[in-house]
């Protein structure tokens, strides 16, 4: 059965991470992390020449004028790709007009059609969702390939897990290639993806844990989830940088505050332990709550928190309630 686009891009990554996540997980027995993708990411917008207003106005949140801008630069350079390719963004976007994915991909694809990367990755990414054009993977495949034959980074990124998904040592080894150059240009996810590569030693990429959890911790600061719990249970266990379980209960609660499963269940298990926060029964429970209303269950922290009473049952249920409604 083939995977919608949207599922296929998280789908490459999580099947990608199941490995490390597991070798690193903290001591508490339990499931072994494995955290969830993030969304990959969206094309950014074209950057112009210096003192361009068009563009300018656009940084600044005057969509209206960098619309206008656009509009008369295209006037005098019917061939003004970066002009092309911030009309695409605004309409992809419905920023100072109505969001309309049709004109927008029209945008993107005059721009693409004159060698824009940028319109070219993000023409890749609405085929593979059927957004503004038709679904078609072939199509997005071919705008993808030429994107990142320019070192475009969304391109590369979102690339290397379609050939990651195919599982071939060939692929895999592109993929990472692909992945560096994502990886360069500061997106999280593609940090994330090439770190779990160096702690496995897989696709040609050396093995070496003090490399991933760079990555990881670079990938954390890009706002990748996925990357700062890895980095979390790295510095948990000390493993391939020194142990500091503070830091490390601060990254889960930051994960665990976005959404995150596998940090909502570790928050947990360290208010039970008292290691890195302190022992706090009610705040384990309630991440507890969190994290099995999300799939993941976990026997030995029911066991921890059987002997809860019905008064702090309740208030960990009414903390849960709160979080699960931020």
């Amino acid at each position: 059965m083939t995977r919608p686009a949207s599922l296929l891009r998280a789908w490459a990554v999580l099947t990608l991470a199941l490995g490390c996540a597991a070798e690193a997980a903290p001591s508490p027995p339990g499931k072994p992390a494995t955290p969830a993708a993030r969304p990959p990411a969206a094309a950014t917008p074209p950057s112009g020449p210096p003192r361009d207003l068009a563009y300018g106005a656009y940084q600044r949140g005057y969509y209206a004028t960098a619309r206008r801008e656009a509009l008369l630069r295209l006037e005098k350079n019917p061939d003004d790709v970066a002009a092309m390719t911030l009309l695409g963004e605004l309409y992809n976007q419905g920023l100072g007009v109505r969001q309309d994915p049709k004109a927008a991909a029209d945008w993107y694809r005059l721009a693409a059609t004159r060698g824009d990367p940028r319109a070219m990755a993000t023409l890749g990414l609405m085929a593979l969702d059927g957004r503004g054009v038709p679904r078609d993977p072939a199509v997005a495949r071919e705008w993808l390939e030429k994107a990142a034959a320019k070192r475009e980074p969304v391109a590369s990124y979102n690339l290397a897990l379609t050939l990651l998904a195919s599982g071939t040592d060939e692929n895999i080894a592109r993929a990472a290639r692909l992945l560096v150059v994502a990886a360069e240009a500061e997106i999280g996810d593609a940090q994330h993806a090439l770190g779990v590569m160096h702690s496995r030693g897989q696709g040609g990429v050396a093995h070496d844990r003090a490399e991933a959890v760079r990555m990881f911790r670079r990938a954390a600061r890009n706002g990748s989830i996925a990357g700062e719990v890895e980095y979390a249970i790295a510095l948990f266990n000390g493993d391939g940088v020194p142990a500091n379980e503070g830091l490390a209960a601060r990254h889960f609660l930051h994960a665990a505050a976005l959404g995150n499963a596998i940090a909502r269940n570790r928050v947990a298990r360290l208010f039970v332990i008292g290691r890195g926060v302190h022992k706090n029964l009610v705040e384990a429970a309630a991440w507890h709550i969190l994290a099995k209303a999300q799939g993941l269950t976990d026997p030995w922290l029911d066991e921890q928190l059987a002997g809860l009473s019905k008064d702090d049952q309740k208030r960990a249920e009414l903390i849960a309630a709160q979080r699960s409604n931020i």
